[in-house]
Formats: structure tokens, sequence, C-alpha cells
């Protein structure tokens, strides 16, 4: 009988129990920790009314305590649902209702009044002992949300139950028990969740930062000597500003095996990551949630192979036009994914419908290109493509072009309405210190062909992405249209006091 996600733990608690399991910040707990704690809340959330099957949203930050209460609910056979711990009271409750959640872990019993919750830090009464509860098997081991490219939430919830395979994640993701794993990402995000829990499973060491800060990550690499992490790339561009700006300062030596993906990695910040710790090391791959299909590629090939996510190594993946032909190679199509013939279904939707077609092909929104060797090159998601004078250009192209300045933090591309070319290209940039627009204009000509560079900017002092490095170009494209005619009426008044 397969082990459940309970088990698991109880087990590497038993083996080693003095051993740390997950740090935050200066507070490490034990195996032993782990195990009785989260057996103390699976016993107070069961008094709460949370049965086997149900769902649990749980809206903590980063840290210990999101650890304790996600073993704690697969303890009781149900299934975490994580939410950020940020989420406004409307945005939480549209969620949780969404999920018809039994408990809602980290929020204050007046923002869901109809529902049962807990506070965070909550500590479960002395009197729930510390042994497990009986053995139950969640349906579903995880429900992971997104808002997508609407904006309107959605949850993703898996079909693979709490009696988890580990193999995936140490054959392919390469997860060892000898490792220290670092999470720097949100764990309400589905990469920095599935590989940041099943850690101690294995017998990891977790340090997980509270959010994610260039300076806090590089020093816990240090002092912790991790040998596995998950990165987005806007992460890697805000570590590399800190190595380049005190060379030899920080040690990168422990690093084993480092994935990135949530995004396109730029090349050329691809290219000094693998200077920085070889290709060997550096791992990219691209699919969904969903989990349909996914490719995957290691430093070596995509140096052969640059700016490729690599092949499929599950499912299958094809490249279509406008009539739902597979295109020939090279050229950009949009991406079908569909699981392994004979497979169960990998997920389903609350909130949302699949876009289903012909022959069980599903898609994500993604454009992208093969070559004829099979190896995909991503080109950007499809309700984000801009057409400028009748030309397709990609702003995931453009962002990584005017991110390799070196004073650039994050960018947003996105297309404005224009006269001449029907859209142009413009970009919000988050610059350390003071950037002259001209400046960046001619930086970013010397990397793309003329139609590309950006014909506008309009620096911000925020970053233009959130914590798992994601931007929602729809929203950017909306505030800058309502700043355009705050722009114009500002040109007017200009030109009339001159």
């Amino acid at each position: 009988m397969p082990s459940t996600i309970g088990e698991l733990l109880s087990a590497v608690a038993a083996a080693a129990p003095s051993r740390p399991a997950v740090t935050c910040g200066e507070r490490t707990v034990t195996r032993a920790q782990l195990e009785a704690q989260a057996n103390r809340l699976a016993h107070a959330y069961a008094a709460r009314g949370v049965r086997q099957g149900d769902v649990v949203t749980v809206a903590l930050p980063n840290g210990i305590e999101f650890f304790e209460a996600c073993y704690a609910i697969w303890k009781l056979g149900a299934t975490p649902a994580p939410v950020s711990a940020r989420l406004p009271e409307r945005e939480l409750r549209e969620v949780v209702a969404l999920a018809d959640a039994a408990l809602v872990v980290g929020v204050a019993a007046a923002a869901v009044p109809d529902r049962a919750s807990v506070p965070a830090g909550f500590a479960p009464d002395a009197a729930y002992g510390d042994e497990p509860p009986p053995r139950a098997v969640s349906p579903a081991w995880k429900i992971i949300g997104s808002g997508g490219s609407t904006g309107r939430p959605k949850l993703i919830v898996t079909t693979s139950s709490s009696e988890l395979d580990l193999t995936p994640y140490t054959s392919v993701f390469r997860l060892s028990g000898e490792q220290v794993q670092l999470v720097p990402g949100p764990l309400y995000h589905n990469g920095p969740f599935s590989v940041g829990i099943v850690g101690p499973l294995l017998g990891q060491h977790v340090v997980v930062l509270p959010r994610f800060d260039a300076a806090a990550a590089l020093e816990a690499i240090a002092r912790h000597r991790v040998g596995f992490a998950f990165l987005v790339p806007t992460m890697m561009l805000r570590m590399l500003r800190l190595l380049d700006a005190a060379p030899g300062a920080h040690d990168l030596s422990s690093i084993e095996v480092l994935w990135h993906g949530g995004g396109p990695c730029p090349p050329w910040l691809k290219e000094r990551w693998i200077e920085l710790i070889g290709a060997g090391r550096l791992f990219e791959m691209y699919g969904g949630t969903e989990a349909q299909a996914f490719t995957m590629i290691d430093g070596v090939d995509w140096l052969a192979h640059r700016g490729s996510v690599g092949r499929p190594v599950f499912g299958e993946i094809k490249a279509v036009g406008g009539d739902g032909r597979e295109v020939a190679p090279g050229e950009v199509g949009e991406l079908l994914l569909r699981r392994p013939a004979g497979t169960p279904e990998t997920y389903r939707y609350i909130g949302a419908a699949s876009r289903t077609l012909p022959g069980g092909w599903e898609s994500l929104g993604d454009m992208g290109a093969f070559d004829e060797q099979g190896w995909l090159f991503l080109a950007d998601r499809q309700l984000d493509m801009l057409l400028v004078g009748g030309v397709n250009v990609y702003p995931a192209e453009v962002e990584a072009a005017v991110l390799e300045h070196p004073r650039v933090l994050s960018c947003a591309v996105v297309g404005l309405p224009d006269d001449e070319l029907g859209q142009r290209v413009h970009a919000v940039v988050e610059a350390d210190g003071e950037l002259e627009e001209e400046a960046l204009r001619a930086f970013a000509a010397e990397r793309l062909v003329r139609y590309k560079v950006p014909r506008s900017f309009r620096f911000v002092a925020e970053s233009l992405r959130d914590d798992a490095g994601k931007v929602r170009r729809s929203a950017v494209r909306e505030r800058e249209l309502a700043l355009l005619p705050l722009a114009a009426s500002d040109s007017i008044d200009r030109e009339g006091s001159r």
C-alpha cells in the first residue's frame, strides 16, 4: 500500500527525529517537532469540522507554520488550497466560496464570517495529543489557485491523491534527501509549493524565506550550504545584480541542482548563471500546473540549443496555426498539450472550463515554435502578443533586451494605441536609480530590430512582478491606458506655459 503524505512525514521523523526539517529566519524545527505539531493541528482542525475529502484554504505567509498546517490537513485526508496571505478580503471570500472550504487557516474570523477559521499563529489546545490521527487519503493532494489572463480566480485541482509517488521528484527533478533546499518563492504558487512540501518527506532540510530578497537568498545559500533551489527569472536577475556588484563575496559552490521556470528567461541571463554554477547544474522546465505535458532541458543541451526550453519528457506538445494544423519547424504557433495516451486526466478546474480541442489537445494560451530536432522555443502568451504595423511583436523578447541593462530591475512591455502602427511598443520600467529614456531606448536598439524597440517608456518605483516573478500584462496595460489622457493633458499644459 502506498504511503500517504502524512505517513511519509511520520516515517522520516521516526528515522531521525532530531534532524532539522524546516528553517525560516532564525527558527528551525526538527522532524519530530514538525510531526508533533502537524498531528496536534490535525486534531484541532478535525474538532472544527474538517473531514476526509474536504478542502482547507491556507492563507498563511511563507514560514514554518505553513508547512505544519498543510501536513495537518493531509493527515486528515483533506486537501490544502494555498492562497496569498495578502489577498484582499473580497477576493479571499470569493476564492474560499469557490473552493467551498471547510476551514480557512490564517485569517481572523471576521474575514470569513460564514466559514470556520483559525488565525495565523494559532496554537492548538494542550489537550490535543501529538499522536497521528487515523490513516486517511486525500483524494486530491493539492489545489492551486490561478487568476490567469482574465484576473478571475480559478482553482486547479490535481487528480493525484495524497498517496504521493516521490519517484518523479528524485528521478526527474533530482531532489535528494541529503540536500538542503532553498524555497525563495511564495508557497501558494505551484513550483515552490510542490518541491518545498516534498523536501521534508525525502529527509531534506528546507530553508524557506519569508519573502524573496536577493541578499537573503544569497546569504541563505552560503550559510546553509544549499544544494537545491527553484528560482524564477526575476529572482535570478536580482541575485545576479548583487553578485556582479560584489564579485567573490557570495559562495554558490554548494548548489547541485538549480531549476528555473515560471516565465521566459532572457538568454543572456541564463548564460551568466551557467557561468556561475556550471551548465550541468542548471535546469529549466516548461509546463502548466495542469501537468498534461512538460519539457525540460539542462544547461549543456541549452548551450547547444540556445533559447530552447527543451523537448517534451512527459505528454505531447505541438504548435498549430490559426487553422488548427501543425505549423512547420521554426514557425510560431499556439502550443497545444496532451497527456500521455491511456493515462487519466491530471487535473480539473473549479471556476473555469478547460479549453479542450479534438483529439484531447488542450491550450494554456502560450505561443512557441519547434525546430527540426524537436526542441521547443517559447514566444509569449497568445493574449499578450502585439501587432505593430502588421508585424507580431512578443513582449517577452523586448523585456529580455531591456532587462539586460544593468540599471533595470523589472520591466513589463505592453501595446498602446497608435494611429499609424495600430499598436506601439510601450515599456514600464523599474530602475535602480536615475535612467534616461533616450539612453535606454538606444540600449534596446542595439539588441532589437527597429519596430520592436519601445517607442515610449514610463519609469516606476515599484516592482512590476509579484513574488513569483509573474506579471499580469493586462492589468499593466489598463493602468497605462488610464494614464494616457493625463499624459496628453500634461503635454498641453506644458505647451501652453511656454
